[in-house]
């Protein structure tokens, strides 16, 4: 049974301080960037002592990688509640889809330094980025199978054309947010969109022809 402390459970206290630190930790890494976020200020930020910072993370990467994470789903639960159910044609499902994650993205800019910047400027970072990349594509590979019926997702076409529409989108994204990219977002949606489905079904139509 959990220990109540003034009504409020042990446990709940401690949710409560680890909500703390990684607000504290998007704060800073989405203003402040990498080299700027360290325990002692994530603390200073949180108003908690490091004793309670060692209680949430075993350290500041276990934190950055807790910021990424909670960054990237997010962006998935937006991305599959765009899609469940289909809004319709390819477009519209891929349009739905990507609006979603750029909307998490640019509704509040920190998110998108912390995925496109600042993930680069942390070991632990790229490697989750990476790996997140990764598991991104193979939703896209299962989303793409089931639409046009081309068999398994773990296909080695089927992986690779995910992958590469994954990765140049982020890519896309990047280059736009950098200023790379003279489009409003509305014009980057829709083009992406566009690009997504033209790249997807060519990728089917090579499927089938095999």
């Amino acid at each position: 049974m959990a220990r109540v402390y003034g009504g409020v459970a042990a446990s709940e206290r401690s949710a409560a301080r680890r909500q703390r630190l990684l607000e504290a930790g998007l704060d800073l890494l989405g203003t402040d960037g990498w080299g700027a976020t360290t325990v002692r200020a994530v603390c200073v930020r949180a108003r908690l002592t490091p004793r309670y910072f060692y209680e949430s993370f075993a350290d500041l990467d276990a934190l950055l990688v807790a910021v990424f994470d909670e960054i990237t789903d997010e962006v998935a639960v937006r991305v599959l509640a765009a899609v469940t159910p289909p809004p319709g044609d390819a477009r519209a499902t891929a349009r739905a889809a990507i609006a979603a994650g750029v909307e998490v993205l640019t509704d509040d800019p920190r998110k998108a330094r912390v995925m496109f910047a600042e993930a680069m400027g942390s070991e632990a970072l790229a490697t989750r980025r990476r790996e997140t990349l990764r598991g991104f594509a193979m939703l896209v590979a299962a989303q793409g199978s089931a639409f046009y019926g081309i068999g398994d997702p773990a296909d080695r076409l089927v992986q690779l054309s995910a992958t590469m529409l994954v990765g140049g989108l982020a890519e896309a994204f990047a280059a736009w947010l950098d200023g790379g990219v003279p489009a409003t977002r509305e014009q980057l949606i829709d083009e992406c969109a566009e690009l997504f489905v033209a790249t997807g079904e060519a990728a089917v139509r090579l499927a089938r022809l095999r």
